[in-house]
């Protein structure tokens, strides 16, 4: 009985041969940083395997310090649709050189709850500012039947805990008077500093 059992078994592997072979290896894991602020701690999943342009921009932000002691300072939106935006502020002391644009076509990513995307000016502009969104946003995604300037931001990762810090710096009091062209009114009154940027174990 138990011969003819494994007989039936060898038989079905070898009509089968899938379930014999080892399953298929797992795609990179996300690199997890802490963003520890003046308001709470940010941590954030980056897609290395994803946005590898992007991300390793952000990374090397990250192991060389330069987000220490910079600040989130602007704020679009309300309660739970907006963004708010920090990083280097073009400090020449902080920022690298800029890198190449990965559209959210090439991605596969999108400007859903907690996305972080690069800001810029052109694309292939983007240095070491950034923004982190709240609700849905597709206008930022690449759009490339639109006329001009349609490749959307740069979409590099999520935030997977503390929402709610990102919540409370949209909700901080904005500068009437503060800002140029069309941040004219969307700079925080009191900056939320971010304290150190370190990657996880």
């Amino acid at each position: 009985m138990i011969r003819s059992l494994a007989l039936l078994i060898l038989a079905l592997l070898a009509v089968t041969p899938g379930l014999a072979q080892p399953p298929e290896s797992a795609p990179p894991a996300d690199v997890r940083i802490a963003l520890d602020t003046s308001a709470g701690r940010i941590v954030i999943a980056v897609h290395e395997d994803k946005a590898p342009v992007t991300a390793a921009n952000f990374l090397r932000y990250v192991d060389q310090k330069r987000f220490d002691g910079t600040s989130f300072y602007r704020g679009v939106g309300a309660a739970d649709y907006g963004f708010v935006q920090g990083g280097a502020q073009n400090d020449p002391g902080r920022i690298l050189p800029p890198i190449k644009h990965e559209p959210t076509t090439q991605t596969g990513l999108t400007h859903d709850d907690g996305a972080l995307s690069m800001a810029r000016y052109a694309p292939g502009s983007a240095t070491g500012d950034f923004f982190i969104v709240l609700g849905q946003m597709p206008a930022m995604d690449a759009h490339p039947e639109a006329p001009g300037d349609n490749q959307g931001f740069a979409v590099f990762a999520h935030v997977v805990e503390g929402m709610d810090v990102v919540k409370t710096i949209l909700a901080a009091p904005k500068s009437p008077t503060a800002g140029e062209g069309v941040m004219k009114g969307q700079m925080l009154e009191q900056p939320v500093k971010i304290l150190t940027a370190r990657q996880m174990p």
